[in-house]
């Protein structure tokens, strides 16, 4: 028997995503392939922190490559940095810093690089465990809201750009039945990818995006000029970050210990109430929240995650750590993973999609 040449241990972090399997069966794979072991952290850095993982088998990720969610579990909490563990007296969330412990797992178990798959929290904490700690990481991009900067494309984004061109298809034969406006709220945080590529797709008559905060005179002009031209229908695109000039993003709801606190929606139930309201026509809304997250991922997204689970374990190999596998003119390249810690990457406003868009006379809310 070889001698083993390394030991490597991948995790997911935060929101689910369509190919987090088929990055996990990636790295695992490329590394048992190429005589290294390969641990598998449950449930995030949930499992770092309790010790929480087991050596990997081909066995381990056999027949996982169509399927959505992650084998190894995830997590939106759980940042060792600042661990919730427990409660006091009057109910405040004690905070407590576990790098220490996180450092001991991993070297108990001899790991010479952590695989860290997520997003921008996920990768900012990889980041610091180097930084702070030591520890080698590799990264790789996972969001469906592709707002990840340094890549062209997370996987991810794909599966949930078609999942909501599906549901555009679908709602433009029951609002044209019923003469109605359907507005489709969308994913996407602070950046407009999805619903600028569903909407497209999709044949949104309207797509408002963080991008260009709208005013909801001009979506009503929009309506109005359909109607006047015999078309009795609208649809509409709405991101859930989108805000109306000079107004504010919808907030659902705040949630303690994660990574990302606020959660966005209710835009499109506002968007629809509004322009009842002022035109007179039924409008209704459709959210599809975490039906984008879910399911099957597409067949790009599937070779995408191949390339870049595998692309991760060859940086391992090669002894280049504390860098993301990111999309370049459809490369798989190397970035120093401190570079996503930045700004999210967003819509730029001279988009060629945006230009398309106005081309075919697509509102955009300005």
């Amino acid at each position: 028997m070889s001698a083993v040449r390394g030991t490597l241990a991948v995790l997911t972090g935060g929101g689910d995503c369509p190919g987090l399997n088929a990055v996990i069966r990636a790295v695992v794979k490329t590394a048992l392939h190429n005589g290294y072991e390969i641990y598998g952290v449950a449930n995030g850095f949930h499992g770092l922190i309790e010790d929480d993982m087991r050596l990997m088998t081909l066995a381990d990720v056999s027949g996982i490559l169509p399927r959505g969610g992650t084998v190894l579990g995830t997590t939106n909490r759980d940042n060792p940095f600042r661990y919730a563990a427990g409660e006091d007296a009057e109910g405040n969330v004690i905070y407590e810093d576990k790098r220490d412990v996180v450092v001991r797992n991993l070297r108990e178990h001899h790991i010479d690089c952590l695989i860290v798959i997520g997003g921008d929290g996920s990768l900012k904490i990889g980041y610091d465990l180097n930084r702070y700690c030591g520890v080698n990481v590799v990264g790789v991009p996972k969001t469906i809201d592709n707002d990840l900067p340094g890549t062209e494309r997370t996987f991810g984004f794909d599966t949930a750009m078609a999942m909501a061109t599906e549901a555009l298809d679908r709602l433009h034969t029951t609002a044209e039945s019923h003469h109605r406006v359907m507005v489709l709220e969308v994913m996407g945080r602070y950046a407009g990818w999805i619903a600028l590529h569903s909407g497209l797709a999709g044949g949104a008559d309207v797509i408002l995006i963080p991008e260009i905060p709208y005013d909801i005179e001009s979506v009503i002009r929009k309506v109005k000029e359909r109607q006047e031209q015999g078309k009795q229908f609208s649809i509409v695109t709405v991101a859930e970050g989108s805000r109306p000039i000079g107004g504010e993003m919808t907030v659902a709801r705040l949630v303690k210990n994660s990574f990302e606190q606020i959660r966005l929606g209710g835009v499109g139930n506002k968007l629809a109430d509004e322009i009842e309201a002022r035109t007179g026509i039924e409008s209704r809304c459709t959210v599809l929240g975490y039906l984008q997250r879910g399911g099957s991922p597409t067949a790009y997204d599937r070779v995408l995650s191949t390339r870049y689970g595998s692309a991760a374990v060859e940086a391992c190999m090669d002894g280049e750590y504390n860098v993301m596998v990111a999309l370049s003119a459809n490369h798989i390249v190397r970035i120093p993973i401190e570079k996503v810690a930045g700004q999210p990457h967003k819509v730029p406003l001279d988009s060629d999609l945006i230009r398309v868009g106005r081309n075919l006379g697509v509102c955009f809310g300005d």
